[in-house]
C-alpha cells in the first residue's frame, strides 16, 4: 500500500516539482545513507555518495515508473549504483597508472572501428519492448538476472528467455 506522502512524492516528482526532493530527502536519507554506509565505511565518502545519488534522483525523476517499481527499490537501486560506482573509482585511482607509451589508444584508426556497434541502443529500439526492457535492465542498469526479475516483477525463467531472444535478434542485426 503506498503511503499518502508517497504518493505525493511521485506526483512532484512526475511534474518536475522541486518540493521532491525535499520530502524524498526527509523521507528516506536516512535509509539510503544506512545501504550507503554498508558499501562505503567512511562517513564522509557516505555523504557525498548520498548528495550524489539525490542529485541522480532529481536528474532521472521524470524516468520514475510507479507501475514497475516502488518508490523505495528505484531510490535503493540509484544509491547503491552509485556507492558501488565509488568505490570501483576508487581502486581505479588508487595505485594505477596509464603507461602512455605502450598504450595503443592513440593508434586506433577509424577503420579499426566497427560503425555498427557504435549505435547499439538505435539497435535495440528496433526490439520488441519486452526484449528492450530486459537487455536495458540487465546491460545498461547493470542489475543481476535476479534483481532484474524482483524490480520487473517477470519470472527470473522469463528474463532468462527474453535475454536470449534479444541477443539473438541483436545478433542477427551486427551479423547478417
Amino acid at each position: 500500500m503506498i503511503s499518502s506522502t508517497e504518493k505525493e512524492i511521485i506526483n512532484f516528482l512526475e511534474n518536475g516539482d522541486k518540493k521532491a526532493i525535499t520530502l524524498l530527502y526527509e523521507s528516506y536519507s536516512d535509509s539510503l545513507f544506512g545501504v550507503i554506509k554498508k558499501i562505503i565505511p567512511d562517513d564522509d565518502t557516505a555523504q557525498d555518495v548520498l548528495q550524489e545519488s539525490f542529485v541522480k534522483i532529481w536528474r532521472y525523476a521524470k524516468k520514475y515508473d510507479s507501475s514497475k517499481a516502488k518508490l523505495f527499490t528505484w531510490l535503493y537501486r540509484i544509491a547503491y549504483n552509485t556507492a558501488i560506482d565509488k568505490v570501483r573509482s576508487q581502486k581505479n585511482k588508487s595505485g594505477k597508472e596509464v603507461q602512455i607509451e605502450t598504450s595503443s589508444v592513440y593508434k586506433i584508426t577509424s577503420n579499426a572501428l566497427n560503425q555498427d556497434v557504435l549505435d547499439i541502443k538505435t539497435h535495440l529500439n528496433t526490439l520488441d519492448e519486452k526484449y528492450q526492457i530486459v537487455i536495458n535492465a540487465l546491460f545498461f542498469e547493470g542489475m543481476t538476472q535476479q534483481e532484474a526479475s524482483d524490480e520487473l516483477d517477470i519470472p527470473l525463467g522469463t528474463i532468462k528467455s527474453r535475454l536470449k531472444i534479444g541477443l539473438r535478434e541483436l545478433k542477427k542485426i551486427y551479423n547478417p
